[in-house]
């Protein structure tokens, strides 16, 4: 298994959308490499690409079955992003009780 590589942003990780992609695709359980590529349309070296670079970010953890290059979500890193939102969460819902207020006077 794959450690976290301590530079990764996983804010900047998570900025490119076929990383997102790929992450959401994980979240159905492991896949090997050319099953996580068939709805895209880019090479196997550049998935696997994106796949290193959410491996480096802890993102996704990677095992060797024979020849096969499994992969499989690995989603605690992104409770950094769940916990930076949950503030900005609390601001808006406080902006929209107050226009719900602000509507409802009138």
């Amino acid at each position: 298994m794959s450690r976290p590589c301590a530079s990764a942003d996983i804010f900047q990780v998570i900025a490119d959308p076929t990383r997102r992609a790929l992450l959401d695709r994980l979240r159905t359980g492991e896949q090997a490499v050319k099953q996580l590529a068939e709805p895209f349309a880019m090479s196997l070296p550049a998935i696997s690409q994106h796949l290193q670079i959410l491996c480096e970010a802890g993102l996704v953890q990677m095992r060797k079955s024979g020849r096969q290059r499994l992969y499989r979500l690995n989603p605690e890193p992104l409770k950094q992003v769940s916990d930076w939102i949950s503030c900005y969460e609390e601001f808006w819902q406080n902006k929209l009780d107050a226009l719900g207020n602000y509507l409802e006077e009138d």
